[in-house]
């Protein structure tokens, strides 16, 4: 934090993470309590930069969204305004590097950016875990950008305020991996149906929901073994399972809830085929067209020429990469 003309003012630096046992499902909107656990890798590619500057003198917010993106932050800034005690309105500056609403997590990184951003700027002393539980309150999955390299996220227990303190995230310690996760940019233009409404539809409505919710938690206790064990093979073979499972949920979704497009099977038969060469790489897709895979980091090259031929897009290689954090330190 730092004083510009007597003006509070913050800034705070964020990277997506790609879960790789998926968060899908609330038991509580408004707390953004998840159904189940889920544990990520923060990439060192796509940063958000966001400032937050109190202006004493404003009779409102002033953030350079509209719709229910501003709604969002509004949102945001009143609770911590409520957490601080105190009143002045901001004004919010974004940079987002990565195309948002386009399944490669934009709202993990913008609210976990908002989140160490505004804190700071409004006076509150919080922990990293404190930080991630007020970063879950804007997006559940910014909770792990907090953290660099893989978190996992507690869906803890209960409701009400029992139920917001048992759900964080934190670090996940991991052994001898060197990994790469590349990108496939399938397609990077907003989603037909947001997050959230596929989710709701896919907890209302898929018979095929409640099976998959369950069978991941034993998938997160057998990634955070892999993940000890610096066990790629393992890991990769559980991200892949547990996405196709989520995307089989939307799919059983009543109506269907398709993100799948032609490229992204194309990057699908990609991988299977770098597999049956010896390369080992392992898809996993959020709730969005593209395609992010798996591998080692020495095979990251070869990976992602042959996806990109594959699907016939752009390819990013991304590594694990930092926690959020403001500008000017570590």
């Amino acid at each position: 934090m730092r004083v510009e003309q007597g003006l509070r003012v913050a800034t705070a630096v964020a990277h997506p993470n790609i879960a790789l046992v998926k968060y899908w499902g609330k038991r509580d909107e408004r707390l953004i309590l998840p159904r189940s656990s889920s544990l990520s890798m923060t990439l060192d590619v796509f940063p958000t930069t966001t400032t937050v500057r109190l202006d004493p003198n404003a009779d409102t917010d002033v953030v350079a969204l509209s719709g229910e993106a501003r709604s969002r932050v509004v949102a945001f800034l009143d609770l911590v305004r409520e957490l601080a005690g105190r009143t002045e309105f901001a004004v919010v500056d974004t940079r987002n590097t990565v195309p948002t609403g386009a399944g490669l997590a934009s709202s993990a990184s913008g609210f976990a950016a908002l989140a160490m951003a505004s804190a700071a700027a409004y006076g509150l002393d919080l922990d990293a875990t404190a930080l991630s539980r007020l970063a879950r309150r804007g997006s559940g999955s910014a909770a792990r950008s907090i953290f660099g390299g893989f978190a996992v996220w507690h869906a803890g227990e209960g409701a009400n305020a029992a139920g917001d303190l048992a759900s964080y995230a934190e670090p996940v310690p991991v052994s001898g991996l060197d990994p790469a996760l590349v990108v496939a940019l399938v397609d990077t233009g907003p989603k037909a149906v947001s997050s959230r409404a596929a989710m709701r539809r896919t907890v209302d409505t898929s018979p095929l929901y409640r099976a998959w919710a369950d069978s991941s938690g034993a998938d997160l206790l057998d990634m955070s073994v892999a993940l000890r064990r610096g066990d790629l093979d393992a890991v990769g073979e559980i991200a892949e399972r547990n996405a196709l499972g989520m995307h089989a949920t939307m799919l059983a979704a009543r109506p269907a809830v398709r993100y799948l497009s032609p490229a992204t099977l194309e990057v699908l038969d990609g991988v299977l085929a770098l597999r049956r060469d010896g390369v080992p790489a392992y898809a996993t897709m959020d709730a969005g067209p593209n395609v992010k895979v798996l591998c080692h980091r020495a095979d990251a090259d070869r990976v992602a020429e042959m996806v990109g031929a594959a699907g016939r897009c752009p390819t990013v290689v991304a590594r694990p990469g930092p926690g959020a954090h403001l500008r000017g330190r570590p």
